[in-house]
């Protein structure tokens, strides 16, 4: 195990924090070979820094805390821009980020616990890369289809279910805390 942020892991998990802003920028200048680039890049990062970190013995809380960091900001940044163009509901990436702070504060990571993921949690954060992923593909592609009804009603779904998976985290931290108490 690793404690250090100079690892091989954390280098592709700081590659991805950079291609974010870089993918708004392709976004928003309808760049859209640049923005299916970056995207990929990015998720090939994903898929990649846990296998290096664990393949090198680089794993570390502060890692994988890093990691879902950035999955949170990139994913923040690209449903914005998306936004922005009128191709994603504007209350999503907002809740994007309210979630991945209250999944923080709730996993009380500052104080060195552990992240704890709930299930409706953990497909959502997958699924937060399926219109971002869906567009910039679509758009490199040169296809018509998904139009952007379809996905704006994913959006709206997306919505809905991290909505939802908030309040179950808050009622799960309220159950907790009563149980701790009582």
């Amino acid at each position: 195990m690793s404690n250090g942020l100079r690892t091989r892991a954390n280098a592709l998990t700081a590659l991805r924090l950079v291609c974010g802003p870089l993918l708004v920028l392709a976004l928003l200048e309808h760049a859209v070979w640049t923005a299916a680039a970056l995207f990929w890049l990015a998720v090939a990062t994903d898929l990649l820094d846990g296998r290096v970190a664990r393949r090198f013995g680089e794993s570390s809380a502060l890692g994988g805390f890093l990691d879902h960091v950035t999955d949170a900001a990139f994913v923040a940044l690209g449903l914005a821009a998306l936004a922005w163009r009128g191709e994603a509901p504007a209350l999503l990436p907002a809740l994007v980020a309210l979630a991945f702070l209250q999944y923080t504060l709730d996993s009380r990571v500052i104080d060195g616990g552990a992240l704890r993921a709930s299930a409706l949690g953990r497909w959502n954060g997958i699924a937060y890369f399926v219109p971002v992923g869906t567009i910039v593909t679509r758009d490199a592609l040169g296809l018509v289809w998904p139009g952007r009804g379809l996905v704006l009603a994913l959006g709206w779904l997306l919505v809905a279910s991290t909505l939802l998976s908030m309040a179950d985290r808050a009622r799960a931290l309220t159950r907790a805390r009563r149980a701790r108490s009582g």
